[in-house]
């Protein structure tokens, strides 16, 4: 039987259980992490629409202690890589050996996963690898697949990949592609704590404490909820919103306003469309609601776009970040419906 909001009674329950879980996770969580709530949502709903993320932090801001923590109160598996100069594809991925069978005395090859077989994947400094290693995750992100030699493995799902990077020192590394930061759904900064926060960490960090973390979900659940996500509804005056957030940001485009021009060389392409309705939905079931807002798709703007924009170099020698066009795009583009479809500079964007 179908509620009114188009979804059956157990899908409704589902709902319900995942704006629980997220109580529950946030509660065991804040055990072991002081602050970064921000963060641990963005997570939370990359997660529950089936993307990867990309946090950016100096060290010593518990990104490695906050994924190993989320994975437990998961109940997933969790590996971590550190990536380093000298890290081969094989590395990651797993290799095939020669190995004796002592029945029959003949050798075979078997396949020794790597660290990727895991649910939860932590790419520690991943632009610390050569680009030969990290499209080695190209893959394993996009077909959730390794191919070594001629035979495909298929990895654990849940699978979700969560790479670090530090942006203080740039000697000696390899910064991602543009298209294997596509791959990510949301690139997700890692701020220093407040005060009150950062008081918290020194006084819990310097005397004798325990945690008792207690998985919230299982891989099952996840994967439920994941579908579930899916099945949101979402009005074609949102889709419409989403796409003209993203078209905005390409340069030469019909009804691309003045100051992209000035200020990007290159834009978003399809999948932050994608990732910012999937990110949505994910965000209102988190909050239990079974419709998507405008809201939901503006506070995710950010974590999505910033790592697909390229700056002119104007605009980087004028100290202009990708949060910055951003947030003008969201200034520039109206919410009501009305208001957007009757503006003429929008309608160049609908025609072209």
């Amino acid at each position: 039987m179908a509620t009114t909001d188009g979804f059956t009674t157990q899908e409704t329950l589902a709902i319900e259980r995942l704006h629980d879980a997220r109580q529950r996770i946030l509660r065991q969580l804040n055990q072991v992490i002081v602050g970064q709530q921000r963060v641990i949502e963005e997570l939370l709903i990359s997660l529950f629409s089936r993307g990867h993320c990309l946090l950016e932090g100096v060290p010593g801001l518990a990104k490695t202690l906050m994924i190993s923590t989320l994975s437990r109160t998961l109940n997933l598996s969790f590996s971590r890589i550190q990536f380093t100069p000298d890290l081969m594809p094989a590395d990651i991925t797993g290799t095939e050996i020669i190995e004796e069978n002592r029945t029959t005395g003949s050798r075979e090859f078997r396949f020794l996963e790597g660290p990727l077989f895991s649910n939860v994947v932590l790419a520690d400094e991943i632009n610390r690898t050569p680009p030969k290693t990290q499209a080695a995750l190209l893959e394993a992100m996009q077909e959730r697949q390794v191919s070594v030699g001629r035979i495909r493995h298929k990895l654990a799902d849940p699978f979700f990949v969560l790479a670090t990077q530090n942006p203080i020192e740039q000697e000696g590394t390899y910064p991602l592609p543009e298209a294997q930061q596509d791959r990510f759904m949301f690139k997700v900064f890692v701020q220093y704590p407040s005060f009150d926060e950062e008081f918290e960490v020194a006084r819990r960090t310097t005397t004798v404490m325990t945690d008792t973390i207690e998985p919230v979900l299982s891989g099952e659940e996840i994967l439920e909820l994941q579908q579930i996500v899916r099945e949101v509804p979402i009005s074609d005056h949102l889709i419409r919103y989403t796409l003209s957030l993203v078209r905005q940001t390409r340069v030469g485009e019909p009804g691309v306003p003045d100051f992209i021009e000035e200020q990007l060389s290159w834009g978003a392409g399809p999948r932050a469309v994608q990732f910012l309705i999937l990110g949505a939905k994910a965000r209102a079931l988190l909050y239990g609601r079974t419709h998507v807002t405008v809201d939901d798709i503006q506070e995710l703007a950010r974590p999505v776009l910033r790592h697909r924009l390229v700056l002119s170099f104007t605009a980087e020698s004028d100290g202009v970040t990708p949060d910055d066009v951003i947030a003008r795009i969201l200034k520039a583009t109206p919410t009501q419906e009305d208001e957007l479809t009757g503006d003429a500079r929008f309608q160049k964007i609908f025609a072209s």
